[in-house]
This record gives C-alpha cells, structure tokens and sequence, in this order.
C-alpha cells in the first residue's frame, strides 16, 4: 500500500465510501469516528495526510486540528464541512487546515484534493533558494527562516510563499492564486484572504503594515521585496 491516511467521520457510511476510493488509488486507509480515536491514531499511525470532519463527537474537528497542528505543523489536513458551516470553515483554515471539501461531496473530488496535497506536500525535485533580505526559502527542503529562525509554515502557507516570491511586482488575482496554489479552477476566494493573513503574521516584521505582502484592494495582492 501507498501513503497512509486518516479519515476521521463519526458517520460509517461516509468513511467506508471514502476509504474504498482512497484504497482504489492505491492509498493505505485508517479509519477514526470521533476526536479521541483520531488523536490516539495519528500517534500510533503516523499518517501522511488527515480527513477530518469538523462535527465529531467528544472533541469536535477544528480541536482535533489545533492538537494535530501542535504536534506537526506539516501534517495536510483536509476539512470536511456541511454546506452552511461558512464561520466553522474559515476557523479551520486559521488553525492550520490545508484544504476543505463540503458535504455532500463526491468521493472522486475528494481523492482529487488528497493527491493534490499530498504531491505538494512533497519535496521539490529541484533545489533552489528564494531570498529576499532576512527571509530565506529552501524550496528543495521545504523551510523557510526569517532572521535565521524557521518559520511555521503549514503545506499551502509554503506554496504561497514561493508563488509569491517567484512573481514579485506581479497584481496577483485571488482566483490566480486558488489555480495556482491550491490548484481548484473555483473555490471560495476566502480561503486565499486566510491563508494570506496567516502568511503575513508570519514573514511581516508588523502584520499590520506589511512591507512584503501588499494588498491591492479590489483586485488581489502584490509581493514586494522588503
């Protein structure tokens, strides 16, 4: 079997439809039906890649994402969400989440997304260095430090960076962005708008006036060398 992953859904149905189309390409499925079940998996498991459903019983998703984050600020994880969980969404995308899928979803769109971040997730098979004053980025290894110290970047925090840095001076659309980091040809363009405020907090010496990452209102954002 191929890369192993958690799905985490206290409804059966929903997770043996899952794992038999993840098990169809190939990926090594362990199954979890609340919070706790999930937590103790991942320690045992270690799987490369998450499935997880925000309404669980006991400790609900976006908890379980917040420890898992703790634990491994790389592991992707891919939120399930019902169609009105708008407020939960953009939660779990604060916290660390790499991707969501709504429900009712089709289980090929999700296998979809799992390979999408999973082979980001992967190391580049070339080496190069991004460099912008104290910010440095390995693409080849994957880190990034400021002022020689790594930063917490999670698997679309990363991507974004280098996208950002490999077009500097560009107006960069926010659907540009969603088919050129996370690969979706549609989304929720919010998604970007998180990912972006979290990206800041993390490569701006002041988040609150951003030398580097530049929003240009109604359009996009713009990367600056600082």
């Amino acid at each position: 079997m191929g890369q192993r992953v958690l799905v985490v859904d206290d409804d059966p149905t929903v997770s043996d439809v899952v794992r038999r189309y993840l098990e169809r390409e190939g990926f090594a499925v362990e199954l979890a039906g609340d919070g706790q079940q999930a937590l103790d998996a991942y320690g045992t498991e270690r799987p490369d890649l998450v499935v997880l459903d925000l309404m669980l019983p006991g400790i609900d998703g976006l908890e379980v994402c917040r420890r898992l984050r703790e634990q491994d600020r790389t592991l992707p994880v891919i939120m399930l969400t019902a169609l009105g969980e708008e407020s939960d969404r953009v939660l779990g995308l604060e916290i660390g989440a790499d991707d969501y899928v709504t429900k009712p979803f089709s289980p090929r769109e999700l296998v979809l997304r799992v390979q999408s971040v999973l082979r980001r997730a992967a190391p580049a098979p070339v080496s190069g260095e991004l460099v912008d004053g104290e910010l440095r980025v390995d693409v080849a290894r994957r880190t990034a430090t400021l002022h020689g110290r790594e930063l917490a970047l999670t698997v679309r925090e990363f991507d974004l960076l280098v996208f950002l840095m490999r077009n500097p001076g560009r107006v960069l659309r926010r659907t540009e962005l969603l088919q050129q980091v996370w690969g979706w040809t549609f989304g929720d363009q919010s998604t970007v708008t998180v990912h972006m405020r979290r990206l800041r907090e993390k490569v701006e010496d002041n988040p609150a006036e951003p030398r580097r990452i530049l929003t240009v209102w109604g359009v996009g954002y713009r990367y600056e060398h600082a």
